[in-house]
């Protein structure tokens, strides 16, 4: 998570404004998972807190990992309630005996695929709870998703996109967690032009390209929406995975086949 932990602090109010919230029912579907409040719940990238307030409904004391400075200081105004660290996942040194409830809310695909189930299973109390929930941006109107993707891909032509829910598959193939489960949520978002290329600023492979591509990828898709009436409607799927450690660190749980090829998200 080291060499991105930096992405996103310059539009950190940007994001803040413009990402959309979780659904209602995230906070009840890990309670009802772990079998009440946790004791403790530590979230993997916090960035400005979009996920730590489905967290704080648990009602348990939240420490968030951020590492950017910038990030982190809108997180800390946001929620003062919570404890903020400026390390990684990878830095951070867990407590004796791991803790109850480790969540990862949009980060878990920042972290070393060849390690983050591993350094998650190890971080948790035997018993504990792994819950990570993501958004997957789709497109209500399938001509303006093929005409969007057709844009972009003409900027970038090796850009790759994974499936809703795919680190369902990557905790269960890890071996590592057992009671692996899944739930999902679909809403549409209308967003006009502006606030929609606001989102676009911050997607992570989009900061990632030089500043010539992100104008010519903006100036893209100004184009296209502007000539779809000034108004995209997003297709918003929210997935949530749960697992648990074993209680016994020997179990491990049957591979289910090898995880989904891993490509950036949009």
């Amino acid at each position: 998570m080291t060499g991105v932990s930096m992405l996103f602090g310059q539009v950190a109010d940007t994001y803040d404004d413009v990402r959309p919230e979780y659904p209602d029912g995230i906070a009840e579907a890990i309670r009802a998972y772990h079998g009440g409040a946790p004791r403790h719940v530590v979230e993997i990238g916090a960035g400005t807190g979009k996920g730590t307030r489905v967290l704080l409904r648990l009602g348990a004391p939240v420490t968030c990992l951020e590492p950017d400075r910038r990030m982190a200081t809108r997180l800390a105004a946001n929620l003062p309630e919570v404890t903020v660290r400026g390390e990684t996942f990878e830095e951070w040194t867990p407590p004796q005996g791991g803790v109850p409830l480790i969540a990862a809310a949009l980060a878990w695909h920042w972290l070393d695929p060849a390690t983050r189930n591993q350094l998650a299973h190890d971080a948790l109390a035997p018993g504990g709870t792994l819950a990570v929930f993501a958004h997957k941006y789709g497109y209500a109107d399938p001509v303006q998703s093929r005409a969007i993707d057709t844009a972009l891909r003409a900027i970038d032509p090796d850009v790759k996109d994974r499936p809703a829910g795919w680190f369902h598959l990557d905790i269960t193939a890890s071996g590592l967690f057992t009671d692996v489960r899944s739930d999902t949520v679909d809403r549409d978002l209308a967003l006009p032009t502006d606030r929609y290329l606001d989102l676009v600023r911050t997607f992570g492979p989009f900061r990632q390209h030089s500043a010539d591509q992100q104008q010519r990828a903006l100036a893209a898709v100004r184009s296209l929406v502007d000539g779809f009436g000034g108004r995209i409607v997003l297709r918003l799927r929210t997935s949530l995975v749960l697992a648990r450690r074993p209680h016994e660190s020997s179990t491990r749980v049957t591979r289910t086949g090898p995880p989904e090829q891993r490509g950036s998200t949009r």
